[in-house]
């Protein structure tokens, strides 16, 4: 299974951003699925996730209020909305596709099972 992730850019702080993954080879129905992100010199941290059904989701402290994850069922495409974008946003972004089962481990690499080539964001001040 092979995700990408795309949708990334340049935008001006304060600015918004939907970021979309897609998957080939496989499917993310079924899956509960997670974002991640690794500006440069940094580890790469979990910033979100949805369950299989799109019933529930999980946010980083630092996006809570201005990131939202969604998912669309007849596209099998998830979808990562930035708004009120920060300087301190810039990185690489990944969606994953996280294990079955796994939902409590949702912010931890391992979990994740595929992952996709990520997309830059890159939010300037």
């Amino acid at each position: 299974v092979q995700l990408q992730a795309s949708g990334g850019g340049l935008v001006q702080a304060g600015g918004s951003l939907m970021l979309s993954c897609a998957a080939s080879g496989g499917t993310l129905s079924g899956f509960a699925v997670g974002w991640f992100r690794q500006a440069p010199g940094k580890e790469r941290e979990f910033v979100a996730a949805i369950t299989w059904d799109g019933s529930s989701t999980d946010y980083a402290d630092s996006v809570k209020g201005r990131l939202t994850v969604s998912r669309e069922y007849a596209k099998n495409m998830v979808y990562l909305l930035m708004n009120s974008l920060k300087p301190e946003d810039t990185a690489v972004y990944h969606c994953a596709r996280l294990l079955s089962g796994s939902w409590s481990l949702r912010g931890k690499e391992y979990a994740y099972a595929y992952w996709g080539q990520g997309t830059q964001v890159t939010v300037s001040s």
